[in-house]
């Protein structure tokens, strides 16, 4: 058994109730735990990024600049760490290299101090920009290889990815199972073939609870000489979320891997999780079991509650089974990407649409550029027969797709002109031009309204 002490990343604030409160969570529940989260002894705290940015502005009404430099003011001990879906930033496409280095260069600028930087298809070349950019601004880059089960996805596939995000300059590694489908054996033989392999930089393990293995997982990728583990504080833990920090903190403790946080302290924040949790119990509605599906069909809970809504639609709930069968075809034939954002919706889609009306008879868009290469290169070849019935004749790309997007940062400065504050501003409406746009009107008209108010109280305006 290895003797490494391993410690722990928090994800409350963002894995947390991203998985389990739809990234519902306003900017005024996060800023009363920071401190006290900051006494517990963690390796970092998981705070920004993944679908925060986006639902900040859609939903929350919250700016999400200002949310990381709130939280970053409250820090005093532990590093900010964030999500980024490398050329995809914090979206859902490509973006261009300006918007992506500029996301970066104002994220340290604000207070990100680790990148978690992923790719859907594990795609280096989309990686290789983010990466490259956030080791030149002095941020901590996190190589992410995304964990899935197929023919080509082996212990050799994953090593070799790592030693390579290693030779790209990372400055650790972060084995992602982003469904909870990691068996506790595999993640053991991942983790020991990387240490084997001569991986020098930590090795950071992610799972979510869904199919009831993570915490065993954890066990096994420690023993095997993981450093970091991510957990959530236990009342925002477990079901799609990731284990509870204080049970695998009581499982290490008085052994050489003991993570030596502050439990009591823990036990604390548990009591406050669950009261603010409850104030989003609308958007709480994930399984409250461990899902045995995500074991048979390797789905994500994500892809099962659009499954049931695509099919709801069309009033074929009965045909479920059908897609089941179908997802993993749909997957060999687009050279078996992993399920994970954008990968798991273009793939699931498609699935339902082969069901419904016929193999590949129907096609998104999103579809049809996956095939023509615009989304990166997937971890096996594309069946030719697949792609010629969804796009012909056309002839894939075979460059990385952001050589071909030309720069967006001047278009969003237009945009973005006549409504922002700040430079940030411009930023936010490359990434997501109508949500930014609105929420930043909406927050100029309200600047605006507070600002009449004030004057009309002012006897410097309206002396009496």
């Amino acid at each position: 058994m290895s003797a490494n002490k391993v410690k722990i990343t928090d994800t409350t604030m963002r894995d947390g109730h991203q998985s389990l409160l739809a990234t519902r969570m306003r900017t005024e529940h996060i800023i009363p735990a920071l401190e006290r989260h900051d006494e517990i002894g963690f390796h970092s705290l998981e705070v920004w990024g993944g679908a925060t940015f986006d639902t900040c502005m859609r939903f929350c009404g919250d700016d999400p600049w200002e949310r990381l430099k709130v939280i970053k003011r409250h820090l005093k001990k532990t590093p900010t760490q964030m999500l980024l879906r490398a050329q995809n930033v914090v979206g859902y496409k490509h973006y261009s290299d300006d918007v992506l280095d500029e996301f970066i260069k104002k994220s340290v600028a604000n207070g990100m101090d680790i990148f978690r930087i992923f790719d859907a298809l594990n795609d280096l070349r989309n990686m290789e920009q983010s990466i490259k950019t956030t080791i030149a601004e002095g941020g901590h880059a996190q190589g992410t290889v995304c964990y899935a089960i197929s023919p080509v996805h082996t212990v050799e596939y994953y090593v070799n990815m790592a030693k390579e995000l290693q030779s790209m300059g990372c400055h650790s590694i972060c084995l992602k199972d982003m469904a909870g489908i990691i068996a506790p054996y595999m993640v053991y033989e991942i983790v020991k073939g990387m240490k084997d392999a001569g991986i020098k930089i930590p090795i950071q393990i992610h799972c979510h609870y869904t199919s009831g293995m993570a915490s065993m997982a954890y066990m096994k990728a420690v023993e095997a000489g993981a450093d970091i583990i991510d957990c959530a504080i236990s009342t925002m833990s477990n079901q799609t979320s990731q284990p509870a920090v204080e049970t695998m903190a009581a499982a290490f403790a008085d052994t050489p891997h003991d993570p030596e946080i502050n439990i009591e302290l823990c036990a604390e924040m548990a009591d406050y999780w669950k009261d603010v949790r409850a104030e989003y119990a609308e958007f709480d509605v994930s399984n409250k079991w461990p899902d045995a599906r995500v074991l048979v069909y390797q789905c994500p809970g994500g892809m099962m509650s659009n499954f049931l809504s695509q099919l709801q639609q069309a009033n074929a709930l009965d045909r479920l089974p059908e897609v089941f069968e179908e997802m993993p075809r749909v997957q060999e034939d687009f050279g078996w990407p992993p399920l994970v954002t954008p990968s798991s919706q273009i793939v699931g889609t498609q699935a339902v649409m082969n069901v419904l009306a016929g193999r590949y008879k129907m096609c998104t868009n999103e579809v049809k550029q996956y095939m023509r290469g615009y989304y990166g290169r997937p971890p096996a070849p594309i069946n030719e027969e697949a792609r010629k019935q969804i796009i012909k004749d056309e002839q894939p790309i075979g460059c990385r797709p952001a050589d071909l997007i030309d720069p967006e940062l001047p278009q969003a400065k237009e945009l973005a002109a006549p409504i922002m504050e700040k430079e940030e501003d411009i930023i936010s409406v490359a990434l997501y031009p109508q949500v930014a746009a609105k929420f930043l009107e909406e927050r100029m008209a309200k600047k605006l309204k507070i600002d009449v108010e004030l004057a009309k109280q002012s006897t410097e305006f309206y002396p009496v």
